[in-house]
């Protein structure tokens, strides 16, 4: 079938024919995660301003459009980005629209004719690679690389830092591993505690971040999330590269522990690398409280440069909206490691639950500080404790 998305087209096999993602050895194409494209293309044009200090070039129509160029010099080159696990090829097409230098790769033989297909039905430029994308990866190197696979980025991980000069962009699918529901496999493949907690997407995506940084010191790299969030089934990363050991000590610097009372909801965070778990909940005394990590704790985004991806959401996208939505609130969302849900509390205190700006109305007149959160309509950040939450905004019901 013939699939619109920003300015291109792609032929994609059809998602209703009864094949399923991950299964089989049809080439898979999933409409779902259009945000997650249309966020991307987004990130890229903003990055590339940022990266050419507003470099424009002219676009195929003839009108001036930002560019992907980075200056090398005294000559200027185009920025390089690989879609390794390129499947039809659509998001490596949305990257070449944006002006990249594109290098689309899939295992995939089937893949990889569909990808050129697709490139030249848009008369993009780019290259269309047969080869495992650790192989890849790990024998040249992009200034922008993104791994979007089936479940999680793990396996691809020390290849992709080995193979990225910049911008490492990743999703994970496994979301129950992320967030300690399937504990066994979360321990495995992310090499931490995770804990299923009621802020579990955000949990997910701490635990994704943390994971990242630390294969990455490994090779002397610090990572910095300059856009993240944690949307349906996936969690999705935008890392900030610097090929520095120093620098790569003080973003370990960002890893630790969360502390969670599966009672009173009562949270606490510590950096470091030893956990000290309090024995009892300092709020509620209960015994029951988890400990997760180590989690990245620090940012998971730059609101300036959100601002800036912000500028490059377009009406043409399918999500547009959508996008818009997620960064207005990673905009403003505060940079504390945990979030809440107003009527998770509100269930637990048995109050009823008001309007979510007047609860955090009552916060802020109370002196604390408080966002909406991304990950959910309900969700909200704040730096005051459970009970202080609860003496500052429960809803009286009157």
């Amino acid at each position: 079938m013939r699939v619109s998305e920003g300015d291109v087209e792609v032929e994609a096999p059809d998602p209703r024919d009864g094949s399923s993602e991950g299964a089989g050895d049809a080439v898979f194409f999933n409409p779902e995660m259009e945000l997650n494209r249309d966020l991307t293309v987004a990130v890229l044009r903003a990055y590339a301003e940022r990266t050419s200090a507003g470099a424009a070039n002219v676009s195929r129509d003839g009108t001036t459009a930002g560019a992907a160029n980075v200056s090398r010099g005294d000559e200027e080159r185009t920025l390089s980005y690989l879609d390794a696990m390129t499947a039809t090829g659509v998001r490596a097409a949305r990257a070449a629209e944006a002006g990249y230098d594109v290098t689309a790769a899939d295992v995939d033989a089937d893949a990889i004719d569909l990808a050129r297909e697709n490139l030249a039905l848009n008369d993009l430029p780019g290259e269309a690679v047969e080869s495992d994308a650790n192989v890849l990866m790990h024998s040249e190197r992009f200034d922008v690389v993104d791994l979007d696979p089936f479940g999680t980025p793990m396996p691809f991980a020390d290849a992709a830092v080995a193979g990225t000069r910049k911008l490492l962009c990743v999703t994970a699918t496994d979301t129950a591993p992320l967030c300690g529901a399937h504990f066994d496999s979360g321990v495995r493949k992310y090499d931490t505690v995770p804990r299923n907690t009621d802020f579990h997407r955000e949990m997910g995506l701490r635990v994704l971040i943390g994971a990242l940084s630390r294969v990455a010191a490994r090779r002397d790299v610090a990572v910095e999330p300059i856009c993240s969030h944690a949307t349906r089934h996936y969690a999705r990363t935008y890392l900030d590269l610097t090929h520095k050991a120093t620098a790569a000590d003080k973003a370990l610097e960002w890893l630790g522990f969360v502390h969670h009372c599966e009672d009173c909801l009562y949270r606490e965070h510590e950096f470091g690398r030893i956990a000290h778990p309090p024995e009892d909940c300092p709020n509620c005394g209960s015994a029951r409280c988890s400990t997760a990590g180590p989690i990245w704790l620090g940012p998971i985004a730059d609101r300036e440069f959100v601002g800036s991806v912000a500028d490059e959401v377009t009406p043409n996208m399918g999500e547009w909206k959508r996008v818009s939505r997620l960064l207005d609130t990673l905009a403003v969302e505060l940079d504390t490691p945990t979030h809440y849900d107003q009527h998770r509390l509100c269930k637990q205190w048995g109050a009823p639950a008001n309007k979510l700006e007047t609860f955090l109305d009552d916060l802020r007149d109370a002196g604390y500080d408080a966002s909406p959160a991304h990950y959910g309509g309900t969700c909200f950040k704040t730096d005051a404790d459970v009970a202080e939450i609860r003496a500052a905004a429960e809803p009286s019901g009157d």
